[in-house]
């Protein structure tokens, strides 16, 4: 895109811009499972440019609308523009935020994004009482709720918790021979809850001969404050992740990242929300280039698919689930695949690149009911493969996709495709 950051983010411009051809309504999430016009990516920039103009108030029922796109930017790939529909609604919920603030238990979610600390407290006391609301189902690292509550219903899966930390459970060097070096940022959920994708690279990394730095000082990458609104928790732990990243990146060849939605935050969303702190947006740029997703390293920069192409073929099915932010802001979807097929023949679904419905923070509590819809073709998708294993490197798609096939009884079971990969390298 060759628009500047005062372009990009005038509303107004952007309005201008859409020539309103609708390529984008057919792949849009939100108007796939709630079929308005206002709820559309022309809508919400038409919407935006009256805003910018004073012709909209921003009032709840604006609230409500702009809250409603699920981030996916499948409407940004189709665009013949190329409009950043995602970056400009992502900026109006700050506006959002600061006019109806967030709802306090988006606050104490965000406080503890912000003080890692404090986070393994509230996680070790979860993991400890946990079973006494929760049924735990260890097989896919996932619960049910005992009760009915506000948000958590009885019929929705949740990722359990483990009872120590990915990065509590190892040293922060780990020598595996000396004669390279990467350094590992984990992600919240595979930290606390999905914890054997960690372990799984760290033992990839071991079979390569690759020392890893830990990282421990890490924060939260802040993609759900980012997809909310909450500006003050994003500025606080990017320039702190900014600042931290800058004191050991000469020491290690890359900072790799298991997760597409951490990866795209730190590599692409950073410069985004520094955009009108311009020291601030090149350091971002500067430190993030050894920014990786684990695949995307591991395929081009390791002999790894040699390795794995040498041993045992015959592995189970599996479907492979394009991240959004993994295809759609960083390019990255054969990677994972190159990797995979060495070992587990692979049936593709019919849209792999469909938003599994996450949506962030605001989608998986008051807006819930559309992420569930928004997994229904998904769930779907996957049965239909017969496959064994369905893989994505996210675990925010893992949280989403295992609660789409536990509401529709499909029996498939996720992996991150590190844990692939790990598995092949034992056989």
């Amino acid at each position: 895109m060759s628009k500047k950051p005062e372009d990009i983010f005038n509303f107004n411009e952007i309005a201008d811009d859409c020539v309103k051809c609708g390529k984008c309504i057919p792949v849009c999430t939100i108007h796939n499972v709630n079929a308005d016009e206002v709820t559309s990516p022309r809508g919400f920039i038409d919407l935006l440019g009256a805003y910018k103009r004073g012709n909209l108030e921003l009032d709840k029922t604006a609230k409500d609308i702009f809250e409603s796109c699920f981030l996916c930017t499948a409407c940004v790939e189709v665009c013949p523009k190329s409009l950043p529909t995602d970056m400009i609604i992502e900026q109006v919920r700050s506006d959002i935020a600061q006019k109806f603030g967030i709802a306090w238990y988006k606050k104490a979610f965000f406080l503890l994004l912000r003080h890692r600390w404090l986070n393994d407290i509230a996680f070790k006391l979860g993991y400890t009482f946990q079973t006494c609301g929760f049924k735990i189902k260890d097989d896919i690292n996932s619960m049910t709720s005992r009760f009915n509550l506000p948000i958590i219903k009885s019929d929705r899966l949740m990722p359990s918790l483990t009872k120590t930390s990915f990065l509590n459970s190892h040293p922060e060097n780990i020598n595996n021979g000396g004669k390279r070096k990467v350094a590992v940022f984990i992600g919240c959920l595979a930290n606390y809850n999905y914890k054997n994708i960690g372990d799984s690279l760290l033992e990839i990394l071991e079979v390569l001969e690759i020392d890893a730095f830990l990282a421990k000082s890490q924060k939260c990458c802040s993609a759900p404050a980012y997809f909310t609104g909450d500006f003050d928790t994003v500025d606080a732990n990017a320039k702190f992740n900014i600042e931290y990243f800058e004191s050991f990146t000469k020491d290690v060849e890359a900072i790799i990242v298991p997760e597409a939605t951490c990866s795209a935050m730190l590599k692409i969303d950073y410069e985004h929300y520094f955009h009108d702190q311009p020291e601030w947006k090149a350091r971002a740029k500067a430190v993030m280039e050894k920014v990786f997703m684990a695949t995307e390293w591991l395929q081009h920069h390791t002999h790894l698919e040699h390795l794995l192409a040498s041993k045992k073929k015959a592995g189970p099915i599996v479907t492979y689930h394009d991240p959004c932010h993994a295809k759609k802001m960083q390019g990255i979807h054969e990677e994972p695949r190159n990797l995979i097929r060495q070992n587990y023949k692979i049936v593709e679904m019919s849209d792999p690149n469909l938003c599994c419905g996450f949506g962030g923070v605001t989608m998986q509590t008051e807006k819930y009911h559309f992420a569930k819809a928004a997994g229904v073709p998904k769930a779907a998708m996957i049965k239909e493969t017969k496959a064994e294993i369905v893989s994505a490197e996210c675990s925010a798609c893992r949280m989403q996709i295992n609660n789409s096939m536990h509401n529709a009884g499909v029996e498939t079971v996720f992996k991150n495709p590190i844990e692939l990969i790990v598995e092949a390298l034992k056989e």
